[in-house]
């Protein structure tokens, strides 16, 4: 059984595109299983459906007012660099209305029906393939796995939302009396989960690079200063991921197949800018090919 797995990380995803339109449509991989986390549940329907074109149209047009209704930060130009700052008057408002969250991201469950019909649903559901979406319960404090299997249409619309609400700068979502929050912060890579489910090969896409060679530049004030903390301890996360589905999948005799982000894409990946996640998918694409013909040049030798 061969499996996709994406990690999250935010407009990164786009990177993600381009590696699994490859590995798709050139290497011709058919997979049983796929599974998402945050950014990685929003492009695996898609990819399970085949439709690069409108997956790639849908993903590189995502932008903050596709996501928010209630956007918490402004994204500023500074000498060309982008800078994240406080919307304050929104988040004031917030205070004032009692709610938890800096912003709200009601728009984005709204893009996610928009553009995932239930037509395309239901050819999911029907066929072989299970798809499967990483959320976490915060009021357990564990991850859970959504399959395509046991939801309605609305619920797996939901918890592909669910999955990419990262808090508290989005929605928290209250389902059967618990709360949920974005996958990263329990699963961010979940190799595990595959393995569990019989996989026996898997490509894993992670949106960070193998080896971190830059110095991290931390927020110049508070509100960057907690996006970029939140960055560093998903870091963790991810490396613990790894490490534990590299150690399972050594046990169970699994083969995984790991694709990193060559460079570092960005510093922020809450900013969503069209072009640079156009430039980002055609860089994964370009990455998996050269890495595809290394690995086979590799093996002739």
């Amino acid at each position: 059984m061969r499996a996709l797995v994406i990690s999250g990380g935010g407009s990164k995803g786009a990177f993600a595109g381009g590696v699994a339109q490859y590995l798709i449509q050139q290497k011709k991989h058919q997979y049983d299983l796929y599974l998402g986390t945050s950014t990685g549940s929003l492009l695996i329907p898609h990819l399970a459906l085949g439709k690069m074109q409108k997956i790639h149209r849908i993903y590189t047009n995502v932008n903050g007012k596709t996501i928010f209704n209630v956007s918490p930060f402004v994204v500023k130009q500074k000498k060309g660099i982008p800078i994240v700052t406080v919307n304050h008057f929104n988040v004031i408002r917030q205070f004032i209305k009692g709610k938890r969250t800096f912003g709200e991201s009601q728009r984005l469950l709204e893009y996610i029906k928009s553009n995932f019909t239930l037509t395309e649903f239901n050819i999911l559901k029907a066929s072989k393939i299970d798809i499967i979406i990483t959320v976490t319960n915060l009021t357990k404090n564990e991850p859970e796995y959504k399959s395509i299997k046991h939801s309605s249409y609305e619920e797996f619309c939901e918890w592909i939302w669910i999955s990419s609400n990262y808090i508290p700068f989005m929605s928290i979502a209250t389902k059967d009396n618990c709360e949920y929050g974005d996958g990263g912060f329990s699963s961010l890579v979940p190799i595990r989960e595959a393995i569990n489910r019989g996989a026996t090969e898997i490509d894993v896409i992670v949106l960070e690079t193998e080896v971190n060679t830059s110095k991290n530049v931390i927020g110049k004030n508070p509100f960057s200063l907690m996006i970029d903390l939140f960055r560093i301890a998903l870091d963790q996360v991810e490396r613990h991921d790894i490490i534990i589905g590299k150690l399972l999948a050594s046990s169970k005799d699994v083969k995984l197949n790991l694709y990193y982000t060559p460079t570092k894409l960005t510093d922020n990946a809450l900013i969503f800018n069209k072009n640079e996640m156009k430039k980002w998918w055609e860089q994964g694409y370009e990455y998996a090919q050269n890495k595809s013909e290394l690995m086979s040049d590799h093996k002739k030798m």
